[in-house]
């Protein structure tokens, strides 16, 4: 039977070389002759090992996995086209991407070997792939700015007519980094499944016929996706129980050894929890300490941490390194001081339980706060009360914010928020969080910042 091994959003799964090693067993233990291995973007970054790697820690996985076939996720930008398309020439796969264009508007990566389309023969079948990235990248990752990302369902239709007038293919699979998107191509395309990323839950499910399939974040699944029945169906498997690949993870080893991270940087008594369910899902430790870190950079009236910014990985206990910093954070943008009205900072506040914002998953929490309370009301999606410094926000006052860069130039969590409100800029984000845990230790709590109601009093 013609099977793929799919992962997607690895990111910082390499900052812990025996998990990734064990992903990778786990990946190699699915595999075989009637398969063919496929990522979907966001499997060079970020994570703490990257930003040392520049991403080329990606090369050791994709040999050790032997994957055929991936696409570009938002974070395959992060350092840069330049430096990506380094990584493409120098990498032992293929890359299949339809609606990228570069600084001169001609396909991105032609020259390194990017494809809008290919084909594999897997098992006897013959296999189409199209891959697509989210159109929003230029504006959800700073480094793609110089770049253009066309339509994702017309880039897959002209794509796939191509592909069909040029050969006969058994299956049509697109590799697609897009989230939500993936469902418009299963409504609007003739595909047999969408192998899709971006979005860090877990998905498998068909829609309209078509298979829908979503790993999850940092190798917590693999999916297995089966193509030769009447219609695809695809198995998600854990690693736990893989045996580990012992050469990944040696040489992941030494690359992070030679990075001099193991710096302490405080002790954290109580596990400090950062899963995916932690971070979105409303007031948390982890997100407090963050915005705390930011406003004390600053002095600033507020602190503000977008949730997306906080990447998953396993709890903090016990000394807590530099490392752990970057991983939690590992994007090299300072904090920066904006200045807002009362009026926008209800606006900004409102966005955290992203009513109109169509950004992740639809009971997503959004923001984390300092020297700030909400109280909203999710049935009503409203404010119910909102104060900073134990005092009610006058719409006609100013107040400043201390918050990620990124938030200034991105419309999808924070649209408020734009260049024209910065007025100051401190550290890098995690040499701030290093700091202020320096100073300060870490040691956050819960004590009613967020409090979000259903309708009840």
């Amino acid at each position: 039977m013609a099977r793929l091994v799919h992962y997607s959003d690895i990111e910082n799964v390499f900052d812990v070389p025996t998990r990734a090693a064990r992903l990778a067993g786990r990946i190699r233990a699915l595999d075989g002759p009637d398969a063919a291995v496929v990522g979907t973007g966001d499997t060079t970054a970020p994570g703490v090992l990257s930003l040392v790697a520049k991403g080329r820690q990606t090369i050791d996985f994709y040999a050790a996995t032997d994957t055929a076939l991936d696409t570009f996720g938002n974070h395959e930008f992060d350092y840069g086209p330049d430096n990506l398309r380094e990584l493409v020439a120098d990498a032992p796969v293929e890359f299949v991407s339809a609606n990228v264009r570069d600084e001169n508007g001609d396909p991105f990566g032609r020259d390194q070997g990017v494809v809008p389309w290919t084909t594999r023969s897997v098992d006897g079948s013959t296999v189409g792939f199209v891959g697509v990235t989210d159109p929003a990248t230029d504006s959800l990752n700073p480094m793609a700015a110089p770049l253009a990302f066309s339509d994702p369902v017309a880039a897959v239709r002209d794509a796939l007519s191509e592909l069909r007038a040029e050969t006969t293919i058994d299956h049509a699979v697109v590799l697609s980094h897009l989230g939500v998107g993936d469902d418009d191509i299963a409504r609007e395309l003739d595909v047999d499944a969408v192998l899709g990323g971006h979005v860090h839950s877990r998905r498998t499910e068909h829609v309209e016929g078509t298979l829908l399939v979503r790993p999850g974040v940092n190798g917590e699944t693999v999916a297995e996706v089966d193509l030769s029945g009447e219609r695809p169906e695809a198995t998600l498997h854990e690693p736990d129980g893989a045996e580990p690949l012992s050469r990944l993870r040696e040489t992941l080893a030494r690359r992070m050894s030679e990075a001099d991270l193991d710096r302490v940087v405080g002790r954290v008594e109580d596990p400090i929890a950062r899963t995916g369910e932690v971070v979105h899902g409303g007031e948390c430790r982890v997100g407090n300490f963050v915005a705390d870190a930011f406003r004390w950079a600053h002095d600033a009236d507020v602190g503000l941490s977008n949730a997306g910014g906080l990447r998953q990985g396993d709890p903090w206990e016990g000394a807590v390194t530099k490392a752990d910093l970057i991983s939690l954070i590992p994007f090299e943008e300072p904090v920066v001081l904006t200045s807002v009205t009362g009026g926008e900072l209800l606006a900004v506040f409102r966005e955290m339980g992203a009513p109109e914002v169509d950004f992740g998953e639809d009971d997503w929490w959004h923001g984390h706060v300092s020297n700030a309370r909400v109280v909203w009301d999710d049935a009503e999606a409203a404010i119910v009360e909102a104060s900073v410094g134990g005092e009610p926000i006058d719409p006609d006052d100013r107040y400043t914010v201390a918050t990620s860069e990124y938030l200034l130039h991105s419309d999808h969590e924070f649209p408020t928020l734009a260049e024209r409100h910065r007025i100051g800029e401190a550290d890098i984000q995690y040499e701030v969080l290093a700091a202020y845990a320096r100073e300060r230790g870490i040691d956050p709590v819960v004590d009613g910042r967020i409090d979000i109601r259903n309708g009840d009093a």
